[in-house]
């Protein structure tokens, strides 16, 4: 019988730096979203306030084309606020528009948690780092419809292709490890707003409409999103930081 012996030299590494990085990209992430809390907050993130709108907007946007559903435009302010119209038949009725007011809070902390992943692999970092660049592109031109959006967006997608292109390992391991975070935490660009029947507008927050799908109050489906997105963030960065499982002898 021929037995198969791993050859231990051709090992790759798997984890990223030190494990102490996860602990400064967790109190990054609380940091921003205190931040984003004060009046000031939004301005001096200003860059990461854009791109949570875009993460958030994009969530229900895709959602609905998932369940059959088309998206119609995406819209982003100077301010750092926007909106996602979709439309079309949904599948699934009721739980499929239930499923893309959630996929905007939660659809982007999915996302995160992979682009924190494929830290573990210089090669599926490159790749994720060069599908977000493209992602954010083509966005561009099939569904942002603001001029501010559409001057914004690609700026930000050249940055993230040009660090899968040109960056160091370290930078890329970086950026895709922060972009996950900030992917995730997009959630809590305005905490309040997710224990928000509706808006001043007079039109239903995500979880309003949640309520209105999906029958559960507003403020536990508010509850249920914030637990969901921390637990994925720090697991996420947990997994990214163990050690690779050791191979037998």
């Amino acid at each position: 019988m021929v037995k198969f012996r791993p050859d231990r030299s051709l090992q790759l590494p798997v984890a990223p730096v030190s494990s102490h990085g996860g602990l400064w990209l967790i109190a990054a992430a609380v940091a921003t979203v205190i931040l984003w809390q004060v009046p000031l907050g939004n301005y001096l993130l200003y860059p990461f306030t854009i791109l949570a709108t875009w993460f958030h907007e994009m969530g229900h946007g895709l959602t609905a084309i998932l369940l059959g559903g088309y998206f119609r435009e995406l819209v982003i302010f100077p301010n750092g606020s926007g909106f996602a119209h979709y439309g079309g038949e949904v599948l699934l009725g009721r739980l499929g528009h239930g499923l893309v007011a959630i996929g905007g809070p939660l659809g982007p902390a999915i996302a995160g948690s992979v682009l924190i992943l494929s830290s573990r692999s210089p090669h599926a970092t490159s790749l994720c780092l060069q599908a977000l660049g493209i992602i954010i592109m083509v966005s561009t031109l099939l569904w942002v419809r603001s001029l501010f959006g559409i001057l914004v967006m690609p700026l930000i997608g050249l940055g993230v292709l040009l660090i899968a292109y040109r960056g160091s390992r370290w930078l890329k391991d970086f950026s895709i490890q922060f972009l996950g975070v900030q992917a995730c935490i997009s959630t809590f660009q305005q905490v309040g707003y997710l224990f928000t029947y509706s808006v001043p507008s007079g039109h239903l927050s995500d979880t309003g409409l949640l309520q209105k799908y999906l029958f559960l109050p507003y403020w536990l489906w508010g509850a249920a999103i914030s637990f969901l997105t921390v637990a994925l963030l720090v697991w996420s960065l947990k997994t990214a930081y163990s050690s690779p499982p050791s191979l037998p002898q």
